[in-house]
């Protein structure tokens, strides 16, 4: 039996426009005959606006009108017309234009200085190019390592702004994780320990000297 879109909306339908059992609805939407009941009881599915089969071609009305005269009987599910429309696109491969992809090593070379959290494979996803080339451009084994400089990728047009921080924050915060999971704690900033705790040892200050003062014996002042 092909899949139904939209099972509940559609089984909706079907309970209040036509004389079909509980048990023609579910088998017809993939649901439990209870389930179907507690949606003509108002217990399910309250919210939920009922899917015309029919207009969406996932039913013919020969289907429905066999299904009604007989309740044995079990209706087929055609192809929706709006099934391909559904599915799931797999995105395709990042295209880097001619002109771009020698900035490409650029771009890597900035994300391994200034965010060395980012993941070979985000940044490869991100810039379009391969885990080798990350490796050669880290390793300096790069044809054109000599030229290499770190460029931020949207300055390059490799990519969006918003794309730079989505990749940038969701590696940040899978390392904050990983942090905390091995109790790492960052510093908020250089610490001095106690002399205690790094066993340093300190010499005590020397008594202060007073000078000799000048003695006089005659009345003229004269210095001894």
């Amino acid at each position: 039996m092909t899949d139904i879109l939209m099972p509940k909306a559609t089984a909706v339908w079907l309970v209040d426009n036509t004389s079909l059992t509980f048990d023609q609805i579910a088998d017809f939407c993939g649901l439990h005959p209870l389930e179907v009941k507690g949606i003509a009881d108002g217990e399910v599915a309250r919210d939920i606006r009922g899917a015309d089969p029919i207009a969406n071609g996932q039913l013919s009305r020969e289907e429905l009108d066999a299904a009604q005269n007989n309740a044995k009987y079990r209706m087929k599910a055609q192809k929706s017309r709006h099934a391909e429309l559904l599915k799931p696109v797999k995105k395709a491969p990042r295209y880097t234009p001619v002109s771009r992809r020698q900035d490409r090593p650029d771009a890597i070379a900035w994300f391994i200085r200034n965010h060395p959290e980012v993941a070979d494979s985000q940044i490869a996803r991100l810039l379009g190019t391969t885990k080798a080339t990350i490796d050669q451009v880290r390793n300096r084994a790069h044809w054109n390592a000599a030229n290499i400089k770190p460029v931020d990728p949207v300055t390059l047009g490799l990519a969006t702004q918003m794309e730079l921080d989505a990749v940038v924050r969701k590696a940040a915060d899978k390392k904050a994780k990983d942090d905390a999971r091995r109790g790492v704690v960052e510093p908020d900033g250089p610490t001095l320990e106690p002399a205690s705790a790094t066993g340093a040892v300190f010499a005590a200050a020397p008594e202060p000297v007073e000078a000799d003062e000048p003695h006089y014996d005659d009345e003229d002042g004269d210095e001894d």
